[in-house]
């Protein structure tokens, strides 16, 4: 083996293992962000099994005790396709700035995400992008970080319920709080 060849036959080698590390960090990235959508999805699904267990005792539903008006509504979405996971989401939607309890113990509860993105969309007249308003939430709650996916997710969750609406132009998807005047009308 001359000196040159094994130049060349290292030459490779490091060449290879440099692809090979910026593979294992994007696929490590890859695999954080998926992390922190499931440990979101996990919260989620702890404060549905939560409001569960506080109401399995009520077999009757016409036992189930009058909601309050700053308790927080439960709803549930249409499955949603995310990669390779297909899932059911949940969104909670309660009044602006009111301390909801989450439990029987009294823990305060962390805003859900459609709270925060329809707390931002109310402060806006105008049509926002979901990439607007998910810079504006990671500026304002830096606790929270959800992929851009997740608040697509959410904000279309929401224009299911009728909580915003959706503004198409070509390509571009913007979003806007319903008048809730416009919509109590329309009912």
């Amino acid at each position: 083996m001359t000196s040159q060849s094994a130049a060349t036959l290292r030459s490779r080698y490091v060449e290879q293992a440099a692809s090979d590390l910026e593979e294992n960090r994007r696929r490590q990235q890859e695999l954080a962000e998926r992390v922190a959508v499931l440990k979101q999805e996990e919260a989620l699904l702890a404060d549905i099994l939560n409001l569960a267990e506080r109401y399995e005792g009520f077999a009757d539903a016409s036992r189930l005790p009058e909601q309050s008006q700053d308790e927080p509504v439960v709803t549930t979405t249409k499955r949603v396709s995310a990669g390779a996971a297909s899932r059911g989401t949940a969104v909670r939607t309660a009044p602006a700035n009111t301390s909801v309890k989450a439990g029987a113990k009294g823990k305060s509860r962390r805003p859900l995400l459609g709270e925060l993105l329809t707390e931002l969309l109310d402060k806006y007249q105008e049509p926002r992008l979901a990439k607007e308003l998910r810079d504006e939430l990671l500026e304002k709650h830096p606790d929270r970080n959800p992929t851009p996916q997740v608040v697509r997710n959410t904000l279309e969750s929401l224009v299911a319920k009728g909580l915003i609406q959706r503004h198409k132009q070509q390509r571009t998807v913007m979003y806007t709080l319903v008048d809730q005047g416009t919509a109590a009308g329309s009912e």
